[in-house]
């Protein structure tokens, strides 16, 4: 069907043979390299728009790691495009803000479902339907955490329901959209609900995954939490991505080998 008929994917430029069955999805292609770093024989296979696309191996496993871009529509493009090259497993490595009160900057959050504040997922699954993660790979990030993880400020990991939005500065700064209290009502209940932390692509991510019959998850940092400061609680800003990725990498080695043990 004209653009997309073609054996090499339209946006992500690359074909089923340079791409693996397992996929780590950061939003900035300038991580891609980062991560690929910790895989082996890793190679560039393609950069177009902000698609960057990585292969190598783990556990002698095909693997890449491509970048989406930021928010639910150029997700959903990489899944759909990695879909049809053959992929079946996505795990989304990020970034977040802390909602609940006990995540703190540094903190990894494992986003086991995301309220669809998006509006890519509404074109994939029904209203009312959860964006929900994997379970077994939900199962392998928690087990890749808590060897990473300890039990202080900044480097605990949780586990539970995020929140997936379409403005990153309608959360920031509310009160300066025509909608405020449409929002901030929003995010009170987000709260009342135990919602961990708010970020732009889980809810797609998962929604199309469910739509396609894949397997997905998302471990997160929390760059700090706004709900901590507000209540005069201490936290700090924490830009290092090091061990989400470092997690996300042990997922999919554990995944890996868990399927091949299975066989």
């Amino acid at each position: 069907m004209g653009l997309v008929s073609s054996d090499v994917q339209y946006h992500l430029n690359v074909t089923s043979e340079q791409v693996g069955k397992y996929v780590i999805l950061p939003g900035d292609p300038g991580r891609v390299p980062l991560i690929a770093e910790r895989l082996d024989n890793a190679v560039k296979v393609a950069y177009n728009r902000e698609y960057q696309t990585y292969t190598g191996e783990l556990s002698g496993e095909k693997v890449s790691v491509v970048s989406t871009g930021i928010g639910g529509p150029s997700a959903a493009i990489a899944i759909e495009e990695l879909f049809r090259c053959g992929a079946h497993t996505f795990i989304r490595v990020g970034t977040s803000g802390g909602i609940n009160l006990k995540v703190t900057g540094g903190d990894l959050v494992i986003a086991s479902a995301a309220v669809r504040g998006d509006g890519t997922s509404r074109e994939y699954i029904p209203h009312g339907y959860p964006a929900a993660a994997d379970f077994d790979v939900i199962r392998a990030l928690c087990d890749a955490a808590d060897n990473l993880s300890s039990d202080t400020d900044g480097n605990r990991r949780h586990v539970g329901v995020v929140q997936s939005k379409d403005s990153f500065y309608g959360e920031i700064e509310p009160q300066t959209m025509p909608i405020a209290d449409e929002l901030t009502q929003r995010w009170n209940a987000y709260i009342k609900c135990g919602c961990l932390a708010s970020e732009m692509e889980a809810a797609s991510i998962y929604s199309v995954a469910l739509a396609r019959g894949v397997r997905a998850g998302a471990v997160l940092t929390a760059l700090w939490n706004v709900e901590r400061s507000k209540a005069g609680l201490p936290d700090k800003i924490c830009k290092d991505n090091t061990r989400a990725i470092q997690c996300a990498v042990d997922a999919v080695k554990r995944l890996i080998e868990s399927e091949e043990k299975s066989k």
